[in-house]
Protein backbone atom coordinates (compact mmCIF):
# COMPACT_ATOMS: atom_id res chain seq x y z
CA UNK A 1 0.00 0.00 0.00
CA UNK A 2 1.24 3.50 -0.87
CA UNK A 3 0.12 7.00 0.03
CA UNK A 4 -0.93 8.82 -3.12
CA UNK A 5 -2.08 12.20 -1.83
CA UNK A 6 -2.63 14.41 1.20
CA UNK A 7 -5.07 17.31 1.36
CA UNK A 8 -6.70 19.56 3.96
CA UNK A 9 -10.25 20.87 3.64
CA UNK A 10 -10.64 24.13 5.55
CA UNK A 11 -13.98 24.44 7.34
CA UNK A 12 -15.51 27.44 9.10
CA UNK A 13 -15.92 26.50 12.78
CA UNK A 14 -18.41 28.67 14.64
CA UNK A 15 -18.90 28.29 18.37
CA UNK A 16 -20.10 30.21 21.43
CA UNK A 17 -17.27 32.46 22.65
CA UNK A 18 -15.69 31.19 25.85
CA UNK A 19 -12.84 31.86 28.24
CA UNK A 20 -10.28 29.92 30.22
CA UNK A 21 -7.86 31.67 32.57
CA UNK A 22 -6.74 34.88 30.88
CA UNK A 23 -7.52 33.63 27.37
CA UNK A 24 -10.75 34.54 25.58
CA UNK A 25 -11.83 32.47 22.57
CA UNK A 26 -13.53 34.62 19.95
CA UNK A 27 -16.21 32.29 18.56
CA UNK A 28 -14.91 31.51 15.09
CA UNK A 29 -11.89 29.67 13.71
CA UNK A 30 -10.89 27.29 10.93
CA UNK A 31 -10.88 23.53 11.31
CA UNK A 32 -8.80 21.49 8.88
CA UNK A 33 -10.09 18.09 7.79
CA UNK A 34 -6.91 16.26 6.80
CA UNK A 35 -7.22 13.33 4.39
CA UNK A 36 -4.47 10.87 3.48
CA UNK A 37 -5.34 8.82 0.39
CA UNK A 38 -3.85 5.48 -0.67
CA UNK A 39 -3.61 3.45 -3.86
CA UNK A 40 -5.88 0.78 -2.35
CA UNK A 41 -8.82 3.10 -1.86
CA UNK A 42 -8.42 3.52 1.90
CA UNK A 43 -8.29 7.04 3.33
CA UNK A 44 -7.22 8.18 6.78
CA UNK A 45 -8.52 11.32 8.45
CA UNK A 46 -7.67 13.68 11.27
CA UNK A 47 -8.71 17.16 12.36
CA UNK A 48 -6.24 20.06 12.46
CA UNK A 49 -6.77 23.11 14.67
CA UNK A 50 -8.72 24.01 17.78
CA UNK A 51 -10.87 26.83 19.12
CA UNK A 52 -7.71 28.48 20.47
CA UNK A 53 -5.64 28.18 17.26
CA UNK A 54 -7.14 27.47 13.87
CA UNK A 55 -5.84 25.16 11.17
CA UNK A 56 -4.54 28.12 9.17
CA UNK A 57 -1.72 28.44 11.72
CA UNK A 58 -0.46 24.94 10.87
CA UNK A 59 -1.46 23.97 7.36
CA UNK A 60 1.18 25.87 5.34
CA UNK A 61 4.24 24.13 6.84
CA UNK A 62 2.34 20.83 6.86
CA UNK A 63 1.88 20.96 3.11
CA UNK A 64 5.36 22.33 2.40
CA UNK A 65 7.42 20.01 4.57
CA UNK A 66 5.35 16.99 5.67
CA UNK A 67 3.39 16.12 2.55
CA UNK A 68 6.51 15.40 0.44
CA UNK A 69 7.71 12.97 3.13
CA UNK A 70 4.54 10.91 3.31
CA UNK A 71 3.41 10.73 -0.32
CA UNK A 72 4.79 7.48 -1.74
CA UNK A 73 5.34 5.91 1.69
CA UNK A 74 3.57 2.86 3.08
CA UNK A 75 1.00 4.24 5.58
CA UNK A 76 1.40 1.15 7.75
CA UNK A 77 4.99 2.20 8.54
CA UNK A 78 3.75 4.53 11.27
CA UNK A 79 6.93 4.38 13.35
CA UNK A 80 9.34 5.08 10.50
CA UNK A 81 7.19 7.91 9.14
CA UNK A 82 6.77 9.55 12.55
CA UNK A 83 10.52 9.74 13.13
CA UNK A 84 10.94 11.45 9.75
CA UNK A 85 8.17 13.91 10.58
CA UNK A 86 9.56 14.63 14.04
CA UNK A 87 12.93 15.54 12.54
CA UNK A 88 11.13 18.60 11.10
CA UNK A 89 9.62 19.79 14.40
CA UNK A 90 11.59 23.03 14.29
CA UNK A 91 9.83 23.97 11.05
CA UNK A 92 6.42 22.38 11.57
CA UNK A 93 4.12 22.48 14.59
CA UNK A 94 3.58 19.35 16.64
CA UNK A 95 -0.13 19.78 15.86
CA UNK A 96 0.56 19.26 12.17
CA UNK A 97 2.81 16.26 12.88
CA UNK A 98 0.13 14.88 15.17
CA UNK A 99 -2.64 15.22 12.58
CA UNK A 100 -0.64 13.29 9.97
CA UNK A 101 0.25 10.56 12.47
CA UNK A 102 -3.39 10.19 13.54
CA UNK A 103 -4.54 9.89 9.92
CA UNK A 104 -1.98 7.14 9.34
CA UNK A 105 -3.22 5.20 12.36
CA UNK A 106 -6.76 5.64 11.03
CA UNK A 107 -5.62 3.84 7.87
CA UNK A 108 -3.96 1.09 9.91
CA UNK A 109 -7.19 0.38 11.73
CA UNK A 110 -9.32 0.51 8.61
CA UNK A 111 -6.95 -1.81 6.74
CA UNK A 112 -7.37 -4.43 9.46
CA UNK A 113 -11.06 -3.65 10.12
CA UNK A 114 -10.23 -3.05 13.80
CA UNK A 115 -10.23 -0.05 16.16
CA UNK A 116 -6.81 1.52 16.69
CA UNK A 117 -6.57 0.64 20.38
CA UNK A 118 -6.45 -3.06 19.45
CA UNK A 119 -3.05 -2.47 17.84
CA UNK A 120 -1.81 -0.43 20.78
CA UNK A 121 -2.63 -3.14 23.31
CA UNK A 122 -6.15 -2.78 24.68
CA UNK A 123 -6.27 -2.74 28.51
CA UNK A 124 -9.93 -1.84 29.08
CA UNK A 125 -13.16 -0.91 27.37
CA UNK A 126 -14.28 2.07 29.46
CA UNK A 127 -12.97 4.71 31.87
CA UNK A 128 -14.35 7.58 33.99
CA UNK A 129 -14.51 11.14 32.69
CA UNK A 130 -13.99 14.45 34.44
CA UNK A 131 -15.70 17.74 33.73
CA UNK A 132 -13.04 20.36 33.01
CA UNK A 133 -14.31 23.88 33.63
CA UNK A 134 -14.04 27.07 31.68
CA UNK A 135 -13.69 30.45 33.46
CA UNK A 136 -16.44 31.37 35.90
CA UNK A 137 -17.01 34.77 37.48
CA UNK A 138 -17.38 33.75 41.13
CA UNK A 139 -16.68 30.84 43.47
CA UNK A 140 -20.43 30.25 43.64
CA UNK A 141 -20.54 29.87 39.84
CA UNK A 142 -17.85 27.17 39.96
CA UNK A 143 -19.70 25.42 42.77
CA UNK A 144 -22.96 25.46 40.81
CA UNK A 145 -21.20 24.04 37.75
CA UNK A 146 -19.62 21.22 39.75
CA UNK A 147 -22.97 20.37 41.35
CA UNK A 148 -24.55 20.11 37.91
CA UNK A 149 -22.07 17.49 36.78
CA UNK A 150 -22.27 15.68 40.09
CA UNK A 151 -26.04 15.39 39.62
CA UNK A 152 -25.42 13.92 36.15
CA UNK A 153 -23.35 11.11 37.62
CA UNK A 154 -19.90 12.44 36.70
CA UNK A 155 -17.32 11.35 39.30
CA UNK A 156 -14.90 14.27 39.07
CA UNK A 157 -14.51 17.96 38.30
CA UNK A 158 -11.43 20.04 37.44
CA UNK A 159 -11.19 23.76 38.01
CA UNK A 160 -9.53 26.25 35.65
CA UNK A 161 -9.50 29.18 38.09
CA UNK A 162 -8.83 32.92 37.91
CA UNK A 163 -5.05 32.32 38.25
CA UNK A 164 -4.92 34.68 41.25
CA UNK A 165 -3.79 32.61 44.24
CA UNK A 166 -6.13 33.98 46.93
CA UNK A 167 -9.12 33.88 44.58
CA UNK A 168 -8.21 30.39 43.43
CA UNK A 169 -8.14 29.08 47.00
CA UNK A 170 -11.59 30.53 47.63
CA UNK A 171 -12.88 28.90 44.44
CA UNK A 172 -11.48 25.55 45.52
CA UNK A 173 -13.03 25.87 48.98
CA UNK A 174 -16.43 26.78 47.55
CA UNK A 175 -16.46 23.80 45.20
CA UNK A 176 -15.41 21.32 47.89
CA UNK A 177 -18.04 22.65 50.28
CA UNK A 178 -20.72 22.36 47.60
CA UNK A 179 -20.02 18.81 46.38
CA UNK A 180 -18.96 17.26 49.68
CA UNK A 181 -16.28 14.64 50.17
CA UNK A 182 -17.33 12.09 47.55
CA UNK A 183 -16.55 13.95 44.31
CA UNK A 184 -12.97 13.87 43.03
CA UNK A 185 -11.64 17.41 42.50
CA UNK A 186 -8.57 18.72 40.69
CA UNK A 187 -7.03 22.16 40.11
CA UNK A 188 -5.30 23.27 36.91
CA UNK A 189 -3.51 26.54 37.68
CA UNK A 190 -2.29 26.96 34.07
CA UNK A 191 1.36 27.85 34.87
CA UNK A 192 0.27 30.98 36.76
CA UNK A 193 2.18 31.00 40.04
CA UNK A 194 5.63 31.60 41.34
CA UNK A 195 7.12 29.09 43.78
CA UNK A 196 5.87 30.77 46.97
CA UNK A 197 2.34 31.17 45.61
CA UNK A 198 2.29 27.61 44.32
CA UNK A 199 3.28 26.32 47.74
CA UNK A 200 0.49 28.23 49.51
CA UNK A 201 -2.15 27.07 47.03
CA UNK A 202 -0.86 23.49 47.19
CA UNK A 203 -1.14 23.38 50.98
CA UNK A 204 -4.72 24.63 50.76
CA UNK A 205 -5.52 21.91 48.23
CA UNK A 206 -4.10 19.28 50.57
CA UNK A 207 -6.45 20.44 53.34
CA UNK A 208 -9.36 20.23 50.87
CA UNK A 209 -8.38 16.71 49.71
CA UNK A 210 -7.90 17.56 46.02
CA UNK A 211 -6.81 14.68 43.78
CA UNK A 212 -4.08 16.43 41.80
CA UNK A 213 -2.45 19.84 41.40
CA UNK A 214 -1.79 20.63 37.75
CA UNK A 215 0.71 23.04 36.17
CA UNK A 216 1.20 25.49 39.06
CA UNK A 217 4.58 26.71 37.73
CA UNK A 218 6.00 27.69 34.35
CA UNK A 219 6.35 24.66 32.09
CA UNK A 220 10.17 24.80 31.98
CA UNK A 221 10.72 25.50 35.69
CA UNK A 222 12.04 22.08 36.70
CA UNK A 223 14.15 23.53 39.53
CA UNK A 224 11.13 24.89 41.41
CA UNK A 225 8.96 21.88 40.54
CA UNK A 226 11.52 19.71 42.34
CA UNK A 227 11.37 21.97 45.40
CA UNK A 228 7.57 22.13 45.32
CA UNK A 229 7.19 18.36 45.09
CA UNK A 230 9.48 17.92 48.10
CA UNK A 231 7.24 20.22 50.16
CA UNK A 232 3.79 18.91 49.17
CA UNK A 233 2.00 15.59 49.52
CA UNK A 234 -0.69 16.24 46.89
CA UNK A 235 0.30 14.68 43.52
CA UNK A 236 1.67 17.28 41.11
CA UNK A 237 1.08 16.99 37.39
CA UNK A 238 3.26 18.85 34.89
CA UNK A 239 4.73 18.38 31.35
CA UNK A 240 1.62 19.39 29.34
CA UNK A 241 3.83 21.63 27.18
CA UNK A 242 7.22 20.29 28.20
CA UNK A 243 9.99 21.62 25.96
CA UNK A 244 11.19 18.81 23.73
CA UNK A 245 7.83 17.07 24.11
CA UNK A 246 8.37 13.28 24.44
CA UNK A 247 12.15 13.63 24.33
CA UNK A 248 12.04 16.30 27.02
CA UNK A 249 10.31 14.10 29.59
CA UNK A 250 13.35 12.07 30.65
CA UNK A 251 14.71 14.90 32.81
CA UNK A 252 11.34 15.30 34.57
CA UNK A 253 11.45 11.65 35.56
CA UNK A 254 15.16 11.64 36.42
CA UNK A 255 14.86 14.70 38.66
CA UNK A 256 11.57 13.58 40.25
CA UNK A 257 10.04 16.90 39.26
CA UNK A 258 6.47 15.65 38.79
CA UNK A 259 4.30 12.85 40.14
CA UNK A 260 2.22 12.49 36.97
CA UNK A 261 3.26 12.86 33.33
CA UNK A 262 1.00 14.70 30.88
CA UNK A 263 0.51 14.49 27.13
CA UNK A 264 -1.92 14.56 24.24
CA UNK A 265 -1.87 13.63 20.58
CA UNK A 266 -1.89 17.16 19.18
CA UNK A 267 0.61 18.89 21.47
CA UNK A 268 3.04 15.93 21.45
CA UNK A 269 2.73 15.02 17.77
CA UNK A 270 0.40 12.06 17.43
CA UNK A 271 -0.62 8.67 18.73
CA UNK A 272 2.90 7.29 18.23
CA UNK A 273 4.69 9.48 20.83
CA UNK A 274 1.81 9.56 23.32
CA UNK A 275 1.86 5.78 23.57
CA UNK A 276 5.59 6.05 24.28
CA UNK A 277 4.87 8.55 27.08
CA UNK A 278 2.40 6.15 28.66
CA UNK A 279 4.96 3.36 28.55
CA UNK A 280 7.70 5.63 29.93
CA UNK A 281 5.48 6.55 32.87
CA UNK A 282 4.51 2.92 33.48
CA UNK A 283 8.17 1.87 33.63
CA UNK A 284 8.56 4.17 36.65
CA UNK A 285 5.16 3.25 38.12
CA UNK A 286 3.90 6.77 37.38
CA UNK A 287 0.47 7.83 36.19
CA UNK A 288 0.12 9.42 32.74
CA UNK A 289 -2.97 11.59 32.29
CA UNK A 290 -3.86 12.73 28.79
CA UNK A 291 -4.87 16.31 28.09
CA UNK A 292 -7.80 17.24 25.90
CA UNK A 293 -7.10 16.60 22.21
CA UNK A 294 -8.02 20.08 20.91
CA UNK A 295 -10.76 18.86 18.57
CA UNK A 296 -13.17 15.95 18.24
CA UNK A 297 -10.90 13.57 16.30
CA UNK A 298 -7.98 14.54 18.52
CA UNK A 299 -10.10 13.43 21.46
CA UNK A 300 -10.92 10.18 19.67
CA UNK A 301 -7.22 9.51 19.10
CA UNK A 302 -6.49 10.21 22.77
CA UNK A 303 -9.25 7.82 23.78
CA UNK A 304 -7.68 4.99 21.79
CA UNK A 305 -4.36 5.51 23.57
CA UNK A 306 -6.08 5.68 26.96
CA UNK A 307 -7.76 2.35 26.32
CA UNK A 308 -4.28 0.88 25.81
CA UNK A 309 -2.94 2.32 29.10
CA UNK A 310 -3.51 1.02 32.61
CA UNK A 311 -1.91 4.05 34.28
CA UNK A 312 -4.39 6.75 33.22
CA UNK A 313 -7.29 7.50 35.58
CA UNK A 314 -9.58 9.92 33.73
CA UNK A 315 -10.75 11.14 30.33
CA UNK A 316 -10.89 14.96 30.11
CA UNK A 317 -13.96 16.75 28.73
CA UNK A 318 -12.72 20.30 28.15
CA UNK A 319 -14.43 22.59 28.41
CA UNK A 320 -17.26 20.67 29.99
CA UNK A 321 -19.72 22.94 28.17
CA UNK A 322 -18.97 20.86 25.06
CA UNK A 323 -17.87 23.81 22.93
CA UNK A 324 -14.87 21.94 21.50
CA UNK A 325 -17.11 19.24 20.02
CA UNK A 326 -17.47 19.81 16.28
CA UNK A 327 -17.38 17.97 12.99
CA UNK A 328 -18.61 14.46 13.81
CA UNK A 329 -21.97 12.79 13.26
CA UNK A 330 -21.76 11.41 16.80
CA UNK A 331 -19.13 12.58 19.28
CA UNK A 332 -17.67 10.93 22.38
CA UNK A 333 -20.30 11.10 25.11
CA UNK A 334 -20.26 10.47 28.85
CA UNK A 335 -22.87 7.98 30.02
CA UNK A 336 -25.14 8.17 33.07
CA UNK A 337 -22.43 6.60 35.21
CA UNK A 338 -19.78 9.15 34.22
CA UNK A 339 -17.98 6.77 31.87
CA UNK A 340 -16.70 6.95 28.30
CA UNK A 341 -16.32 3.81 26.23
CA UNK A 342 -13.74 2.40 23.84
CA UNK A 343 -14.41 2.94 20.12
CA UNK A 344 -15.56 -0.25 18.42
CA UNK A 345 -15.51 0.67 14.73
CA UNK A 346 -12.39 0.41 12.51
CA UNK A 347 -9.75 3.08 12.63
CA UNK A 348 -10.61 6.10 14.76
CA UNK A 349 -14.17 4.80 14.77
CA UNK A 350 -16.03 8.11 14.43
CA UNK A 351 -17.83 9.35 11.31
CA UNK A 352 -17.05 12.83 10.03
CA UNK A 353 -20.12 14.97 9.31
CA UNK A 354 -19.45 15.42 5.62
CA UNK A 355 -22.65 17.42 5.11
CA UNK A 356 -21.36 19.95 7.64
CA UNK A 357 -17.94 19.97 5.97
CA UNK A 358 -19.53 20.65 2.59
CA UNK A 359 -21.78 23.37 4.00
CA UNK A 360 -19.00 25.21 5.87
CA UNK A 361 -16.13 24.55 3.46
CA UNK A 362 -13.82 27.49 2.86
CA UNK A 363 -11.45 25.73 0.44
CA UNK A 364 -9.20 22.73 -0.12
CA UNK A 365 -5.42 22.92 0.23
CA UNK A 366 -3.39 20.36 -1.72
Amino acid sequence: MKITDLSVTMVNWKYTPWRVGGTSLKGNTLLGVLEVQTDEGLAGHAFLGSTSQGADAHVGPLMEFLKPLVVGANPLDTGAIWHKLWALNRRVSTHAIGAVDIALWDIVGKAAAMPIHRFLGTCRDSMPAYASSDWKATPADYAEDALKFQSMGWPSYKIHPHTVPKEDIEICRAVRKAVGDDMVLMLDSMWSYGYEEALRVGRALEELDYFWYEDPLADEDIYNYVKLRQKLDIPIMATEFAPGRFYGLAQWVQQAATDILRGDVMVFGGITPVLKIGHLAEAFHLKCELHHGGNSLGNAANLHVMMAMNNCDYYEVFPCTGINKFGLVEDIEVDAHGMVHAPVKPGLGYEIDWDLVKREKVGVIK
